[in-house]
């Protein structure tokens, strides 16, 4: 750890020195620039385009792009942006982070890294953590942009699909982090090419404030639910059906496979029961998903033996076939424990479904380049770099900090530190200073009002509650008597500025009710006093009693304050010992995302070949060949799991491969002088030919439109199968960590099985394809459109 500080810390000086020689050719052209006018300025977005086409790099057009850049901030916003944004700038092109105090101007920073890309026409997505921000900075940098030829959009939740398309069609778009995620997830449920909203891919972002977003929401995936399944009577009525049907007759039990399906009398008697004409038609593959299913619960399931049905707690438990033992709390996947329940007459459970599904760690793990801003994340650095691959650079202000951060004032008792913190804001306010109250909870800011408003001092409270007038309470915070009182993560991304006669009182004051669990963030209510020179303090009040010195604190210190009473001391020690509190916590946290993110990386890679295979069929018009290989794997799995490995040619099951391609739709297909006596391999392909041929022949007459019915179906089966395949791995992920108990790594517990069941998500998919292929009834050419 020592060697991985020392080095960063290395890499920091040694990077800010190459940067401050890369933009050194750019101030040399500050003159050159200035000299030319508007229309010569502006021909410097299409020259600089066609140096790109040519050949050029980003690079090699580095120094034109952000001197054209600067100088256009100047012209169309009357700011210039200073040396180290240049260097902050540079950074963020390099796909790292630029550490920038607040004040300092991160957002114009961004300007000349957002121009620069967007000159490739591969898009650029500024990111940031609200609307409200991404809107004004779309309006605020973006007027730049269009001045120098660029297309800006934003990208909102209320947008409709051809707006939104339009947003992320421009060279650059801003949007918050949920949008931009949930769009992803959306474009990969498209059934139609043309209704994807990103339609270039994911080629770079800007992260504004990239420590909230990939390190305080990265434990927090983003997930498209499919709400709650109002389906309680379908399954009972899919259970009261097959309850009635015939054994041998109506359907078919494979007990090597442990597999069940209707016989055709059975599809006859379920269309008639449920008065419609093709069980097989995509209409209606939720009833039949729920026949099959009650089908499972009735005929293959066994009491007491897969399952014990717990009547005082009205529910079933799944018994563990490994161990016996009962597993509290497990439900099976896709229906099938709503179906036991329907069988045993137990109340049935609401289902949820969760349609799709990513962390932001893996979401922004897809950009080609990712780089981000903010004002505090040296304190993570190790995590930008380990998951991201992101160094974090600290710029240097354009002038010299000059808050003064006193040693926290340490107290016994919350009660104690709460009169002393109201007694100093009394103190504050009768001189006019301004002052800014950052607390972690709702309920503190609500607390620290009331004693506030007992004390007869106006002032403004920004929580959760009230983050409506947030940017207009922060405007005001550094006027003079101005009292506010402020989560610490509240306005985050706008500046407070110093009123009028203010900076003569000592600019603003912070004072911090308790210290946050993360060091990064008590720096972030710091930087509030002081930006870009000007005076201001900081304090943080903490007590003995405080959540952090609780869970984290020693006890060697409880009895430190013991005696104190209201009196607060400061001493290394105190100091040290919250530091230290606060490092133990960031390193869980710390472990715990990393532990989300290994957890993930199967969920990603299995996410990855499930959505470049949906593409592939979404992206063709003809996925006839698709279908081919569907059956091939279909044929293949059904003759693996009928042959007799115990016999000594290891033969196939002839009589009852034969009844399972029956099941599917082959009947007649095959006989049994085809498969006898010969291998494997063999059966395999002769029973492909002339399943395939027989399809071949059916759909003869509709070739046309029931090519285009194929791909309708397969995206319609991937979607379900996936679906159902994320419950099932969240389901898996929740009950892993009890194997550890077992002496098993849990990790590997999850990789493997979640390796199995992907695999049987896939077999599961090409069998319901063929099943519904083989039973479908072709429609109409102009239905098909």
């Amino acid at each position: 750890m020592a060697n991985l500080i020392s080095k960063l810390f290395n890499e920091d000086g040694r990077k800010l020195n190459q940067m401050k020689k890369k933009i050194q050719p750019v101030l040399d052209l500050e003159q050159k620039y200035r000299a030319m006018s508007d229309d010569e300025l502006k021909a410097m977005t299409p020259y600089l385009k066609e140096k790109l086409a040519n050949g050029a790099t980003l690079d090699d057009i580095f120094v034109e792009a952000f001197a054209t850049a600067r100088e256009a901030c100047y012209r169309v916003i009357g700011e210039f942006p200073y040396p180290v944004q240049l260097i902050g700038a540079a950074v963020m092109q390099g796909g790292d982070i630029a550490e920038m105090k607040t004040g300092e101007g991160k957002t114009l920073t961004s300007v000349m890294a957002v121009y620069l890309n967007a000159l490739e026409g591969k898009g650029v997505h500024v990111v940031t953590v609200n609307e409200y921000l991404s809107q004004r900075d779309s309006e605020w940098m973006g007027a730049i942009h269009r001045w120098l030829g660029l297309t800006v959009g934003l990208n909102l939740r209320q947008l409709s699909k051809p707006q939104k398309r339009a947003a992320y069609n421009c060279d650059i778009t801003y949007t918050t982090n949920s949008e931009l995620g949930f769009d992803y997830l959306r474009d990969n449920m498209v059934t139609r090419v043309e209704d994807r909203v990103q339609q270039r891919g994911l080629n770079f972002a800007l992260v504004d404030e990239v420590d909230s977003i990939l390190i305080d929401e990265s434990r927090t995936p983003l997930i498209i639910s499919g709400g709650q399944k109002q389906t309680a009577n379908l399954y009972l009525q899919a259970d009261r059906f097959v309850k009635r049907l015939k054994a041998d007759e109506d359907y078919e039990v494979d007990v090597k496979s442990r597999t069940v399906q209707l016989s055709e009398q059975g599809v006859a008697k379920a269309e008639k029961v449920f008065r419609i004409t093709n069980l097989y038609d995509l209409s209606h593959t939720q009833l039949l998903h729920h026949i099959n299913q009650a089908l499972k619960a009735n005929y293959v399931m066994m009491r007491d033996i897969e399952y014990v049905v717990d009547n005082e707690n009205d529910e079933i438990v799944i018994v563990d076939p490994n161990t016996g033992r009962l597993m509290k709390g497990r439900q099976w996947s896709d229906g099938l424990h709503q179906a036991v329940e329907a069988k045993e007459g137990i109340s049935i459970k609401q289902e949820t479904t969760t349609l799709a599904t990513i962390t932001y760690q893996n979401f922004f793990r897809l950009y080609n380049k990712l780089a981000g801003m903010t004002g505090t994340a040296k304190t993570e650095e190790e995590e930008f770099l380990e998951i991201y691959n992101m160094y974090v650079y600290e710029i240097p202000t354009n002038k010299e900090v000059k808050r003064i951060d006193y040693p926290d004032a340490v107290y016994g008792t919350k009660k104690a530190k709460f009169k002393a913190l109201v007694d100093e804001v009394v103190e504050r306010h009768a001189t006019g200073q301004p002052i800014l109250v950052g607390t972690i909870a709702v309920e503190t800011s609500e607390l620290i009002s009331k004693y506030l408003k007992e004390r007869k001092i106006p002032h403004n409270v920004l929580n959760a509650k009230n983050h409506a007038r947030e940017a207009e309470i922060i405007a005001m915070a550094g006027r003079k008597g101005a009292v506010t009182i402020a989560t610490n993560m509240a306005g985050r991304g706008t500046d407070i500025k110093l009123g009028e006669g203010v900076r003569e009182l000592g600019g603003l004051c912070v004072l911090g009710s308790e210290r946050h669990e993360s060091r990064r963030i008590d720096n972030q209510l710091r930087g509030r006093a002081g930006r870009q020179g000007d005076p201001g303090m900081s304090r943080f009040y903490v007590s003995v009693q405080d959540d952090l010195m609780v869970r984290f604190g020693s006890e060697r210190m409880e009895g430190l304050f013991a005696s104190l009473g209201d009196t607060a001391i400061e001493s290394k020690t105190v100091t040290k010992s919250i530091s230290s509190a606060q490092r133990r916590v960031e390193g869980v946290n710390y472990d715990s995302r990393k532990q989300l993110l290994e957890y993930d990386d199967v969920m990603r890679q299995q996410r990855e070949t499930m959505y470049e295979t949906r593409n592939y069929i979404l992206e063709n018009d003809d996925v006839h060949s698709v279908i081919h290989d569907m059956f091939k794997r279909v044929i293949s799995d059904l003759v693996a799991s009928h042959i007799n490995y115990e016999s000594k040619n290891q033969e196939v099951d002839a009589e009852g491969l034969i009844s399972a391609m029956d099941d599917i739709g082959f009947k007649g297909v095959a006989a049994i002088s085809d498969i006898q006596g010969r291998s494997r391999e063999e059966v395999i392909d002769i029973c492909l030919e002339k399943a395939w041929n027989f399809y071949e022949a059916r759909i003869e007459n509709k070739r046309e439109a029931m090519i285009r019915l194929e791909k309708q179906i397969a995206l319609h089966m991937f979607d379900r199968a996936w679906s159902n395949h994320i419950d099932t791995m969240d389901k898996l992920r929740s009950g892993i960590g009890l194997r550890s108990y077992a002496q098993h790594n849990p990790l590997q517990a999850y990789v493997q099985e979640g390796f199995e069941l992907f695999q049987e998500m896939m077999r599961t998919i090409s069998q319901d394809i063929v099943t519904y292929c083989m039973n479908v009834s072709a429609p109409a050419a102009e239905d098909a459109q």
